[in-house]
């Protein structure tokens, strides 16, 4: 990895601390295998080092040449913002450095991955966990609500940890979407956030506050419980409807183990009226989060602990789906188009949801059935499984083939989707030339062929 050295003298901490203050910090590649923070075309997180004092933090470091003056406004906004927060839970700014193509921002390092994925990893998970893991969350939430911030995209991939170690602490990351709001100011700042995890007010286009940060920890203490979402469709038109609708429930038999407690504050977090639903400050005095010892569950939830690895599979497939809808965009030249204020899905956004809902559909959630002739039926199947397919060997294509000529581009692709097309997983792994290739957007890793063997394995 190579090592670059940022002069900064005009830069400097809000506390007096300079981090790089009569020298320079020092960058080299991260591991490629970290997840530390989301990421664009734009930027990168790299590992940097304060020479002086050998101490290590991440740099996610900006080519400001492509950014466009909203763009710059953003940033500015997004480095204000996390220059606010201070919080043993939420990934802390310690400074952001301008140089003529590119713009530094110093963040904490931190080395422990995901939640969600450190939870599938654990011999030991029960719903007192999750109540630990939520009262992390909300402490942050609490913290960001105080400084008058409303992060507005919580969700799994911006829920980290601070290292590998047992029992280290969550870190609430990525203020790219967050947003300043005077006390309990009600305004309607944009459409922003992920499908998923936005409340009924953003759907609505009504307007809104801190109270979507506590409806998006209502989606995830839900995962969090079970390992499947609480609202889910392979249409996102009909999603959007059961998220405006309120419409979740607490199925047999996967619910009958959690207490009426944590359902509770499920249900007073998913609140569909703003102005009721429960505030950080007084979800964190609900029993089940104050009197934890005695008031969660102790069991051992293993059914949670597979949903959530299929879940969890889902995430990072789908995120590198769109990886590939965002590279053959821009190697076509083309752009990708924006919703608002940073929707995190672009135009094709419904196609890349429909394709990554193959993969995983949670047993109480049951699609729409049509009521078209079996082969309008077939052929609507087999489009979203082609797109899909083209997904996958487009990312492998686009991974080996950007400098050779259109040509093989298309030779390769064809191979693949004829692998794809007989289910014949050998055939596909052969045609890839090294089972070792990385892709990444929006914050999602994809490593070797796991992620595609899952599709072979789940395409039905």
């Amino acid at each position: 990895s190579s090592n670059v050295n940022i002069s900064s003298a005009s830069s400097s901490w809000s506390n007096n601390n300079n981090l790089c203050s009569s020298s320079s910090i020092k960058i080299s590649c991260i591991s490629s295998s970290s997840n530390l923070y989301s990421h664009s075309s734009f930027s990168v997180v790299r590992r940097c080092v304060k020479v002086l004092s050998g101490q290590e933090y991440a740099a996610k470091i900006i080519n400001t040449k492509k950014l466009t003056a909203r763009d710059h406004q953003k940033l500015d906004r997004e480095a204000r913002i996390c220059r606010l927060l201070k919080h043993p839970n939420i990934v802390r700014l310690h400074d952001s450095i301008s140089e003529e193509a590119h713009h530094y921002l110093i963040f904490d390092l931190v080395t422990g991955g995901e939640l969600f994925e450190d939870i599938v990893a654990r011999e030991y998970y029960s719903e007192a966990d999750a109540s630990h893991c939520i009262q992390q969350i909300l402490e942050a939430v609490l913290h960001c609500h105080q400084m008058g911030v409303v992060h507005r995209d919580l969700k799994p991939e911006n829920l980290l940890l601070a290292s590998k170690s047992k029992g280290a602490a969550v870190k609430l990351a990525d203020f790219g979407l967050a947003i300043e709001v005077e006390g309990e100011q009600q305004a309607w700042f944009g459409f922003a956030g992920t499908p998923g995890y936005l409340s009924p007010e953003v759907l609505r286009k009504d307007p809104y506050g801190k109270a979507v940060d506590l409806w998006a920890c209502g989606v995830i203490l839900y995962i969090l419980l079970v390992g499947y979402p609480p609202f889910w469709d392979e249409d996102q038109h009909r999603l959007y409807q059961q998220i405006k609708a309120g419409a979740y429930d607490f199925p047999s038999p996967e619910w009958d183990t959690v207490t009426p407690e944590a359902k509770d504050l499920i249900n007073k977090m998913l609140t569909i009226n703003p102005a009721k639903r429960i505030t950080a400050a007084e979800a964190l005095k609900h029993p089940w989060i104050s009197h934890r010892s005695t008031v969660a569950s102790c069991m051992h939830r293993q059914e949670t602990v597979e949903c959530l690895k299929k879940f969890n599979a889902r995430r990072k497939l789908k995120g590198a789906i769109l990886t590939t809808m965002l590279a053959t965009r821009n190697f076509s030249g083309g752009k990708s188009s924006k919703k608002n204020d940073g929707v995190k899905v672009r135009a094709s956004s419904s196609a890349a949801s429909s394709s990554s809902s193959l993969l995983f559909k949670p047993r109480t959630k049951t699609p729409e059935v049509h009521t078209h002739t079996h082969t309008h039926t077939h052929t609507h199947a087999r489009t979203h499984k082609l797109l899909t397919c083209l997904s996958l060997s487009l990312s492998v294509c686009l991974s080996i083939c950007l400098s050779v000529r259109k040509q093989d581009i298309i030779k390769v692709t064809e191979q693949l989707i004829e692998a794809i097309s007989n289910g014949d997983f050998e055939s596909y792994t052969i045609t890839c030339p090294s089972p070792q290739y990385y892709l990444s957007a929006l914050g999602n890793l994809v490593e070797g062929l796991d992620f595609h063997r899952f599709y072979f394995e789940n395409c039905e």
